[in-house]
């Protein structure tokens, strides 16, 4: 099966697509604008009501749009039924039919199209094989380990040869050793196949692993679109600094700024130090690295912040909870925030 993307630029257009559910409360999806670019792997992050979910569904034809516009390689989907769209969705739970056997939860979609049972399951077997369950085709979904449902999941998925393929946090069912696992697979199958993926998740670990593009939800809105290397190292906003975790936000006389744990520093207060004053509250040993918690007292008043040290490091100085300390940085490690 080639199910590689073709040659527009751009496999999804959001143009201020907005969902409300009820006439007078704040919008679910609040005009975002958003392309996203053929075969390549777009994470939508952000916390529990940011309207990432209510956005992919959109996209699959699950939610109604309330306004704005949806385009498939420049063709508009808005209102065209999710079969029709040539998109594919991968559900949390997998969904698959407890009756059936892998065989022919894969070759369902062809058996509704009327396709033969010779040629459904000929593609079927196909599909497994290509996510290394045709050995498993006649077992049903209890007797097959998570991650094996969830390669089964992928292929129906992609037995109806969609333009773009849709997950809706996908890993978050698994335990935390199979998830890296899968993390890894869906990476993989996503570039041979050459489809757009468009996976929907809390977890920032899992977009900085996965993504090509992230882009960063709050409130219905869009805060940021980059690659993870760039949301990571330069936040556009306080939220995504405090978000995306391992960034302290301090506020200067100038404004905020993040500054990343590990490339705080942290020196006993009697060495005559610049920077501003703290007390250690918490010593947590991670392993290679040590996170100290401080409260610390910058522009603002009080602020909480951590400093990762490395093991060694810390293993030549120590930090003690109550400890008074300096902490500063270098000033091309301080990114400035927006308001």
């Amino acid at each position: 099966m080639d199910a590689a993307a073709g040659s527009h630029p751009y496999a999804i257009e959001l143009i201020a697509l907005t969902k409300r559910y009820a006439q007078g409360t704040p919008p679910a999806v609040d005009g975002i604008d958003l392309r996203i670019a053929g075969a390549s792997y777009c994470c939508l992050l952000g916390p529990s009501g940011c309207g990432k979910t209510t956005t992919l569904r959109m996209i699959a034809g699950y939610e109604s749009v309330t306004s704005g516009d949806i385009l498939l390689e420049d063709r508009n989907i808005t209102v065209l039924p999710a079969a029709a769209r040539g998109t594919a969705m991968m559900f949390q739970s997998f969904a698959l039919f407890p009756h059936l056997s892998a065989l022919d939860n894969v070759a369902f979609s062809l058996k509704m199209k009327g396709i033969a049972m010779a040629q459904r399951h000929q593609q079927a077997r196909d599909l497994l094989e290509r996510v290394a369950m045709g050995h498993l085709a006649q077992r049903k979904p209890g007797e097959l380990s998570g991650g094996q449902q969830q390669r089964v999941a992928l292929a129906r998925a992609l037995i109806t040869q969609p333009r773009v393929l849709l997950l809706d946090e996908p890993l978050s069912a698994l335990d935390p050793f199979l998830r890296i696992q899968m993390r890894a697979e869906l990476r993989r199958w996503q570039k041979e196949l050459r489809l757009t993926f468009i996976h929907v998740t809390h977890s920032q670990e899992e977009a900085m692993a996965l993504a090509d593009t992230v882009v960063v939800m709050n409130q219905g809105r869009i805060e940021q679109v980059g690659s993870p290397y760039e949301v990571y190292n330069a936040p556009a906003t306080e939220f995504i600094a405090r978000f995306m975790g391992g960034h302290n936000v301090i506020q200067t006389d100038a404004g905020k700024v993040a500054v990343r744990s590990d490339h705080m520093r942290i020196s006993s207060s009697g060495d005559g130090a610049s920077g501003i004053p703290g007390t250690v509250t918490d010593v947590e040993y991670q392993g290679s690295y040590v996170l100290l918690g401080l409260q610390a007292q910058d522009a603002a008043g009080l602020a909480e912040v951590s400093v990762m040290l490395p093991e060694a490091q810390f293993a030549s100085q120590r930090y003690l909870p109550g400890e008074a300390v300096h902490l500063s940085w270098a000033h091309h490690n301080a990114h400035a925030l927006h308001a």
